[in-house]
């Protein structure tokens, strides 16, 4: 089939979707190129690379890249590609080189893209140029950090960064300020696994109150509480579906960008319980000398739960993680996350927050494999004949515009994954 801007614009309503959006190669193979190739997308953390030739291979959308600190400290973003006959030439996950050698032909590129050598150049005539550009890696034209993250783009023009993460940029304000020396770090190890179902299916999900008590209701004991998720805590998450629970999750504040397609969901109750483990305490005395008791408590005042970076980035306060969404296909995708660490922080209090992303996003856990599976239906329930719709109704009649003209609303309504279709379309139908 073919898609032309009026055949897109039948494929998303305000409150529903057309099922193809998850199914079609075709509309896969254009997200690609008008979302993950013409926009920001998180690459990785500066923490991942702390040192000169320190270097991390990953994807914007379907092409291969490379992360990398270069010898003057300066933080790059490079195709995974060798400039002479197009070879990947970092193959390992992450590491630490001098220059990177391609494995084909034995040409080097420095740790910026730059070709460095030509093996056996004496075959090359007169014509041959190896200060041409083109014979590198090539570095993508826009790469930019905010507070440690970085995000790069494959188009030279477009928003600025600072336009791209709007609003949303105050949740990774929120997360890093929470550091007593005032960086986070993602180089504890990462949780990679696959699952069968299309990339938005996890992104919708990351900011999803409303399949909690039922999703993960194997994880939630008779009184209505999920396990204890940190030290210090007197009781886990009350989730339920009734009750007092369900009404202090309906007070839940919901956030989605129109424009941008980020999201948020307010804090679980959970994190506004009094925790007087010593650990904590010493945590607190240390944000407390930095900041001032005034200001440490509005830090420590919990906000959000979880916040969705459009296209392919997640935040999560509660088990401190950043997750990373890599398409493969139409319906394989890839998720990596990050537990995440805060610089200054007891070294205990750091081993928690990692045993605790174990217990909950690990391959084997028990919070991120029931969603895993719910992916898998719903690629494989969405090929039936049954309907050609997916509703994300719930809320739409309370949707409220606050003062940037972002829908927001509260409890456990579809409104975040609203505002991520309305991104979708106007990102897939703006001219190039």
């Amino acid at each position: 089939m073919q898609y032309d801007l009026g055949t897109l614009r039948k494929l998303v309503h305000r409150d529903h979707v057309h099922r193809s959006v998850y199914l079609d190669p075709q509309l896969f193979t254009l997200e690609m190129a008008r979302i993950f190739g013409r926009g920001w997308v998180y690459v990785g953390h500066d923490s991942l690379v702390p040192n000169p030739g320190d270097f991390l291979t990953t994807r914007i959308g379907t092409q291969p890249v490379v992360l990398s600190r270069h010898t003057d400290g300066k933080i790059h973003v490079i195709y995974n590609s060798c400039g002479h006959r197009g070879a990947i030439v970092c193959n390992e996950e992450k590491g630490n080189a001098k220059l990177f050698r391609c494995c084909y032909h034995g040409w080097t590129f420095k740790t910026n893209g730059d070709l460095d050598a030509v093996a056996m150049p004496r075959g090359y005539g007169t014509s041959f140029d190896p200060r041409d550009p083109a014979l590198g890696m090539g570095r993508l034209p826009r790469v930019e950090t905010y507070r440690g993250f970085v995000f790069a783009s494959l188009a030279s023009d477009g928003p600025s960064l600072e336009e791209h993460l709007g609003f949303a940029r105050t949740s990774i304000d929120e997360l890093v300020d929470r550091a007593p020396d005032g960086e986070i770090d993602l180089s504890a190890g990462v949780h990679r696994y696959m699952f069968r179902g299309n990339w938005k299916l996890q992104l919708e999900n990351s900011v999803d109150m409303y399949h909690v008590p039922f999703s993960h209701e194997s994880s939630v004991s008779r009184s209505g509480r999920q396990f204890d998720r940190g030290t210090g805590q007197q009781a886990g998450s009350a989730i339920s579906d009734r009750g007092s629970a369900a009404q202090k999750w309906e007070q839940r504040s919901a956030w989605g960008s129109r424009s941008s397609g980020h999201g948020y969901a307010g804090h679980q109750p959970v994190a506004e319980e009094e925790n007087t483990d010593p650990i904590h305490r010493a945590y607190v005395t240390l944000l407390e000398k930095r900041h001032g008791k005034e200001r440490t408590r509005e830090i420590l005042q919990p906000k959000r739960h979880n916040t969705a970076f459009f296209p392919n980035m997640t935040l999560q306060a509660l088990n401190q993680h950043v997750r990373v969404i890599v398409p493969i296909s139409v319906d394989r995708t890839e998720v990596n996350v990050y537990p995440i660490r805060l610089k200054g922080a007891p070294d205990e209090m750091n081993r928690q927050f990692v045993r605790h992303l174990n217990l909950t996003h690990s391959a084997a856990s028990l919070i991120q494999t029931d969603d895993l599976e719910c992916f898998r239906r719903c690629q494989e329930g969405l090929a039936s004949q049954g309907s050609d719709w997916v509703w994300f109704a719930r809320g739409v009649e309370t949707d409220r515009e606050d003062e940037r003209g972002d829908y927001v609303n509260n409890g456990t309504v579809e409104v975040q994954q609203r505002a991520q279709f309305a991104a979708w379309i106007k990102l897939m139908t703006a001219e190039a």
